[in-house]
């Protein structure tokens, strides 16, 4: 069955190389400290900025992308850290952005990661990163001391065999020991994403959130979305949210908590525990209405929606030469033309050309 189609109530190909980047200040004048909203047509303000950091992944999940990887982005297309710092800082500055997501990818393997963190962090938004959490146990006390918040990291399963099945990879180990060095370091609150996938992991759905809660971690599941690089997604395999729930409903008592804000989950408190958990349901139950996030591809595209088909490319505004007035505007534009939603599952939908790992999550 189809989802309810959405009501708007309120609610280039990269370079070989790069020119030499000019660090200095592009603009002096004092910038006034609430800067105009961006908005798009419908009155959405986004204030949510998720950053992909590399398209490159040591995984190779089943449901994301084929066994042998994916031609991987140039060195020279990748924004440098000036790059994705300076449009990090014209977002809080100019746009209004308060929350940034560091994404990929696997954006653990970006060189020199905590570094770009202590850069980014004194901008002054809420700081995070979503993780496979491989090379996260060496990682975690340096990028908090950097300044990173909080970290989200994806676990589809506990059993070893069934993970190696499922990523291609026997690292199940180094997922743990990085949810825990996490939790040590302070990278709270902890969260565990699991995408469910019918015949695959969907009889673990009751266990992950009990290992979640014995941990003090916070358990999120997320509806499996046709972003795979294959284009082999299949809604019949998807898990609903519906189903998640009813599967957790017969182990717990569940009390309605709602959305933080415009954040994505739908969440529901265990009842007699401070335990929460969440539930992105981007097919079934679209909050499209709400939504205030935009995407920074790691060869610099922006994308006003994570199932947009057309991208404004920031990057050559940036190696042109351009102020930082100029891309604020080219922002703002892309942001004003935005779609009313996605359409998954409708016959409007049309497929992204790019992948979630080519995006970022």
């Amino acid at each position: 069955m189809n989802p309810a189609p959405y009501n708007p109530a309120p609610h280039s190909p990269a370079p070989r190389t790069a020119p030499p980047y000019d660090t200095r200040p592009h603009d002096t004048e004092a910038r006034d400290p609430a800067p105009p909203p961006l908005v798009d047509r419908f009155g959405r303000v986004h204030t949510d900025l998720r950053v992909s950091l590399t398209d490159r992944c040591n995984l190779r999940c089943t449901y994301c992308m084929p066994a042998e990887g994916l031609p991987w982005l140039g060195r020279a297309g990748l924004l440098g850290d000036d790059e994705v710092v300076r449009l990090v800082r014209i977002a809080v500055e100019r746009l209004g952005v308060r929350s940034v997501r560091l994404t990929g990818g696997e954006p653990l393997l970006r060189r020199g990661l905590a570094g770009l963190v202590g850069r980014i962090a004194p901008l002054g938004a809420e700081l995070s990163l979503t993780t496979n959490g491989i090379g996260l146990a060496r990682a975690a006390a340096g990028l908090a001391a950097a300044g990173l918040g909080r970290v989200n990291v994806s676990l589809d399963t506990l059993r070893p065999e069934r993970f190696a099945a499922i990523t291609r990879r026997d690292r199940i180990g180094d997922v743990l020991a990085g949810l825990a060095a996490a939790r040590t370091a302070g990278l709270g609150p902890v969260k565990v994403n699991a995408v469910p996938v019918r015949g695959v992991n969907d009889d673990e759905i009751v266990e992950l959130v009990e290992f979640a809660v014995g941990h003090g971690y916070r358990m999120r599941f997320i509806e499996s979305m046709p972003l795979d690089a294959q284009g082999a997604w299949d809604r019949s395999a998807m898990v609903t949210a519906a189903e998640v729930l009813a599967a957790l409903g017969e182990r717990f008592d569940l009390v309605p908590v709602g959305r933080s804000g415009n954040a994505p989950a739908e969440e529901w408190r265990i009842a007699g525990t401070d335990a929460v958990v969440g539930v992105i349901a981007s097919v079934t139950r679209p909050f499209c209405g709400g939504c205030d996030r935009v995407r920074l591809t790691a060869d610099g595209q922006l994308r006003a929606c994570l199932f947009a088909t057309e991208e404004s490319d920031l990057r050559a505004l940036l190696r042109g030469g351009a102020d930082d007035a100029a891309i604020e505007a080219a922002w703002r534009a892309a942001v004003a033309g935005k779609g009313p939603g996605h359409a998954v599952g409708s016959a409007e939908f049309v497929r992204p050309d790019r992948p979630m790992s080519a995006i970022g999550g």
